[in-house]
């Protein structure tokens, strides 16, 4: 008898473990428009694998009828790097959460084939059917701690035990159980239904629960072969393993990918407007107050976007929580093609007091590729290839380094800000994925102690040190820079261009560009060369004045954002696009007018 128990459990371990892992590892990539169904559909399909011949079985207690489990862990040993990267945010894996929530398990990791004796199986005792109704009739207690999806987890538990069963040898030998399990998982299926809580079950739910198990039971007494479960629960974690690889590989590629697509809604809008600039007049197409525009007395704002609608959000938060709207003037420069959708949008759109100025970056004549090493490094072929060829010898892992938005001179702008304000001495840069939720004036009154560059620095982790964005394994960046210093954050950074002139800060940004045009010192983007051209000329700022993470954290600290004065959407889960983070959508929707005309017309919602 004693070893008749150890048996029944090895096999319980043997399938329920390798399940949850593929439920669960597998919950990084999938199709959003997959249904519930298609996930147990998953599983079926370890029936015909060619490489899975082994069988394998399913053993619940045997003084068990219908399990009830009001609180089921299963736990695998996992490291603490590991916990922490389940922790971060992945929108394709909600669905997968949302399709199977019986599946209530906590899995960090697996151990290896070898080590299958070591995996902790821990559940509450069952009960016979009969005296869980009684339960659930009698005892108001039990009522109100139940999970509302008990029934549903249940159900969701059964129909993968049974497609199990079905792909072992011994159960398939016997047409009898073949034909009666069939028949349930249809029976269970059917009234499973797309019910996420047991209210949306039928009333009969509760009898196919029971029949379910009658039937798991005699199937139960039929497999015993602990070797075959043991082989195969090896050869499946292997398949698990190999498809897990695959799809992080997809999900990567698929993530980056939209976050660089631009929504219908966001492509239609600049188009309406820019139709409808052009059929004002010369005088209407002027902003008021022009006057402002290098007086050195007032708040200046530099932002550069393409994204007509990112760029309204921040200058509408900035207003809305400024004290003098009328002190503040922004400076927008975007590109050729969205020039007039921008200055059309501020024209029927005008920010209360504040003054607003829509720029060309073509009409910066200064800004060639005889003066800017990037500009020139930028149309280059090599550059060209490294983005758009479809097949190449050697690439970059990460993806990211891709993101055809380094291509953009505006992306760089950032750095010849004396130059396109050559009568101000200060200068708010703003990135267009914020949102402003204080008054932001007292920057401007901040004493930078001889520093050029005011910013919130980000070296609570260690992936925020230099070593992460710079190659130290080369002599030039390894004799200059420390690797352990603090990173710091662009998005909102106040600029002292007088001290910047005085430091000739552009040559030395320069200088760095130059030597870095085969991408030796650094992978491309905008923050790498910042560290370096502003290295000992940044002033550590309070971080409550810049908060960081909303774009692909889901767990930034809700205090921190509360009492933020700008919180940032880096990340590649823009708040404009699906993907982006549901929780923190709407600190920006709030600053967007779904009502005006040209969003309707585009179909812009929240």
């Amino acid at each position: 008898m004693k070893v008749r128990h150890i048996v029944l459990g090895l096999l319980s371990i043997s399938v329920i473990a390798p399940i949850f892992l593929y439920t669960d590892r597998v919950g990084s990539f999938v199709n959003p428009s997959s249904s519930r169904r298609d996930f147990l559909d998953d599983v079926s399909a370890f029936e015909t694998s060619t490489a899975l011949k082994e069988p394998i079985g399913v053993i619940y207690s045997d003084h068990s009828t219908v399990t009830r489990e009001h609180k089921s862990t299963r736990v695998l040993s996992a490291t603490d790097e590991e916990r922490q990267q389940q922790q971060l945010y992945n929108p394709i894996r909600q669905v997968i959460d949302r399709a199977a929530p019986g599946l209530t398990t906590t899995l960090d990791s697996h151990p290896n084939a070898s080590d299958i004796s070591a995996i902790e199986l821990e559940q509450q005792p069952t009960q016979p059917s009969g005296k869980i109704v009684q339960e659930h009739s009698d005892n108001k207690h039990d009522r109100l701690t139940e999970p509302a999806d008990a029934q549903v987890r249940h159900l969701k538990d059964q129909l993968i035990r049974a497609k199990v069963y079905l792909s072992l040898p011994a159960i398939k030998n016997n047409p009898h159980v073949t034909r009666e399990l069939r028949l349930r998982v249809k029976e269970v299926t059917r009234a499973l239904g797309d019910a996420t809580k047991d209210s949306d079950l039928p009333k009969n739910a509760v009898d196919k629960l029971k029949a379910m198990d009658q039937s798991l039971e005699k199937g139960k007494q039929i497999q015993d072969d602990c070797a075959a479960v043991v082989k195969k629960l090896r050869a499946m974690l292997h398949s698990s393993e190999e498809q897990l690889r695959v799809h992080k590989k997809q999900t990567m590629f698929l993530t980056q990918l939209t976050a660089k697509t631009l929504p219908k809604g966001l492509h239609c809008l600049p188009l309406r407007l820019t139709t409808e600039y052009y059929t004002l007049n010369s005088s209407q197409q002027n902003f008021p107050n022009q006057q402002k525009l290098e007086d050195p007395r007032l708040y200046h704002y530099a932002l550069f976007s393409d994204n007509i609608l990112a760029a309204a959000v921040v200058v509408n938060s900035t207003i809305s929580h400024a004290k003098h709207p009328s002190d503040h003037v922004f400076h927008i420069v975007t590109d050729r093609l969205n020039y007039a959708a921008m200055r059309m949008w501020f024209l029927s759109n005008p920010p209360g007091k504040a003054t607003i100025q829509v720029q060309n970056i073509e009409e910066f004549t200064w800004l060639n590729s005889s003066y800017s090493p990037v500009l020139k490094q930028l149309g280059s072929p090599s550059m060209i290839d490294y983005y758009f060829r479809a097949h190449r010898a050697s690439s970059d892992s990460n993806l990211k380094f891709r993101n055809p938005k380094y291509l953009s001179i505006l992306n760089h702008l950032r750095f010849y800000l004396p130059e396109i304000f050559p009568k101000l001495n200060k200068v708010l840069f703003l990135d267009d994925d914020i949102v402003v939720q204080k008054d932001l004036t007292g920057l401007w009154s901040l004493d930078l102690k001889g520093n050029v560059n005011g910013a919130v620095e980000t070296c609570g982790e260690s992936f925020h040190r230099f070593d992460r964005y710079l190659n130290f394994s080369n002599p030039l960046i390894s004799k200059n820079f420390d690797p352990h210093a603090c990173g710091w954050a662009y998005g909102m950074n106040i600029f002292d261009l007088a001290e910047w002139r005085r430091q000739n800060i552009t040559e030395v940004y320069h200088r760095w560009q130059r030597l870095n045009r085969d991408r030796q010192l650094w992978k491309l983007g905008t923050l790498p060369p910042g560290l370096i051209t502003f290295w000992k000329r940044t002033y550590s700022l309070d971080k409550s004045w810049h908060v960081l993470g909303l774009g692909y954290n889901p767990n930034v600290n809700q205090r921190e954002i509360d009492r933020a004065a700008v919180i940032h959407y880096n990340g590649n889960l823009k708040p404009w696009l699906e993907i982006g983070i549901p929780k923190y959508k709407i600190y920006w929707a709030k600053y967007v007018d779904y009502e005006t005309v040209y969003l309707r017309e585009c179909n812009i919602n929240p």
